[in-house]
């Protein structure tokens, strides 16, 4: 998976995001998604652009590179620094909340929603990419392997018994 880092402010942002094809959300921990690539709001001036086309990266740095001018702005490949993994079925949520302090209440958080916290006192952005739910976990490399070995306890732990 493909994963640019862009920071922008102003008109910038409008422009890179024109630029890139999918307007860069401005409202706290939303996604915008237009075809295969999407944007997540991290901060007020930074997105995580993301596409499943690995060999995208250069073009997505070039383009919003191109878009900045007059302005300030910053595009970082940031592919290698997260493994992706996909929380989903039923039990999702109730999972996720035994490490992590966000409200997964499907009112509060639902498809299109995203947000950087802790979960198993690991910092990764959780995003929920559709109603199955599935979440989109997005762990730094280092961290990977710790995540996935507590998800796969916490995920025993809800297993009906026989």
């Amino acid at each position: 998976m493909c994963q640019v880092n862009v920071r922008a402010q102003g008109d910038a942002v409008t422009r890179v995001g024109r630029a890139l094809g999918l307007a860069l959300p401005t409202e706290p921990n939303t996604v915008t998604t237009s075809g295969e690539r999407s944007a997540l709001w991290l901060g007020p001036d930074e997105w995580l652009v993301v596409t499943h086309d690995a060999r995208k990266a250069s073009e997505i740095e070039a383009t919003a590179r191109a878009a900045f001018a007059p302005d300030w702005g910053s595009v970082v490949d940031v592919s290698a620094n997260h493994v992706v993994l996909d929380v989903s079925g039923l039990l999702a949520r109730d999972v996720l909340a035994k490490g992590c302090s966000l409200d997964l209440h499907q009112r509060r958080f639902s498809v299109g929603r995203c947000a950087q916290t802790l979960l198993a006192n690991a910092g990764v952005v959780v995003w929920q990419i559709d109603d199955e739910p599935t979440f989109r976990l997005l762990v730094r490399t280092s961290f990977a392997r710790h995540v996935g070995q507590w998800l796969t306890d916490a995920s025993a732990e809800d297993e009906p018994l026989p």
